[in-house]
């Protein structure tokens, strides 16, 4: 596994939109918990959440079932 985000990856560009612009997003995990917030960073292996209480997640990319802009 590269430890460097791959940045040509349509994946990665897409969370760095939702990051830039903000946007909150509903994250479902392997485990059925479903968490909502704003992603602050990723990298090659996490994801940082913030939920509306300020509180921090930091989720391992492989625990991703799903990734989506909260309407």
């Amino acid at each position: 596994m590269t430890s460097e985000l791959e940045m040509g990856l349509p994946s990665v560009r897409q969370i760095q939109t939702l990051i830039k612009e903000g946007t909150e997003v509903e994250l479902k995990l392997s485990t059925g918990d479903l968490l909502a917030g704003k992603v602050r960073w990723q990298d090659s292996i996490c994801i940082c959440l913030v939920d509306q209480y300020d509180q921090i997640t930091i989720v391992w990319r492989q625990a991703i079932v799903y990734l989506k802009p909260r309407m």
